[in-house]
């Protein structure tokens, strides 16, 4: 079964390590804060100058001056810094981030691990993982991890493609075969997650 879009933020959560510095994009990727695990000290950073996000806010604390990159409303934390989106972007760029949790295309200059999160087709059913990306790019061979509501590939370090390592419960390696434009590689450790 296809996952949903907060079963997708879940999973890309998994990716999160204790003491990282990491950028989360629009879409999907913001949901990823709402999934931080109980005890692990992770801080979010956003390109429009502001490190140590807070959590969405009760309906009595919104300030619409503070917004994340979904230009979402959210809370700062005591630890809360802001500065300009020029230092926010060299502190990008300048390797400053371990993570990027991105939609389709994002921020990949400098950051030491790039996961794409995404649903796995369009509205009309046709494949987003592509054998060549049709966008313009940010960055070449960046990507590290794809996230999707069927399954999870990892972007093979010597540029041979795509190895499927997990797929979402009740999902078959044929169905996102059939449902994948561009070529993968199946993983002898392949997992099914919930």
């Amino acid at each position: 079964m296809p996952r949903t879009r907060h079963d997708l933020a879940a999973r890309a959560a998994l990716e999160l390590q204790d003491g990282f510095y990491v950028n989360l994009g629009i879409g999907i990727p913001t949901l990823v804060a709402n999934h931080i695990p109980d005890g692990m000290n992770v801080t979010l950073q956003s390109e429009n100058g502001m490190l140590g996000m807070g959590p969405f806010p009760q309906e009595d604390e919104v300030d619409a001056d503070l917004i994340n990159a979904g230009k979402q409303t959210i809370t700062a934390l005591p630890e809360t810094s802001f500065f300009s989106s020029a230092d926010s972007f060299a502190m990008i760029r300048g390797g400053h981030i371990d993570l990027s949790i991105l939609g389709a295309m994002d921020l990949v200059a400098g950051v030491k691990r790039v996961v794409v999160v995404m649903e796995h087709a369009n509205k009309h059913g046709q494949s987003k993982v592509l054998k060549a990306c049709t966008l313009p790019l940010t960055g070449r061979g960046v990507v590290d991890r794809i996230i999707t509501d069927l399954a999870v590939f990892d972007v093979k370090a010597d540029g041979s493609g795509l190895e499927l390592i997990e797929l979402a419960d009740r999902i078959t390696v044929d169905e996102v075969a059939s449902k994948t434009e561009a070529t993968f590689a199946i993983s002898p450790n392949l997992k099914t997650l919930a």
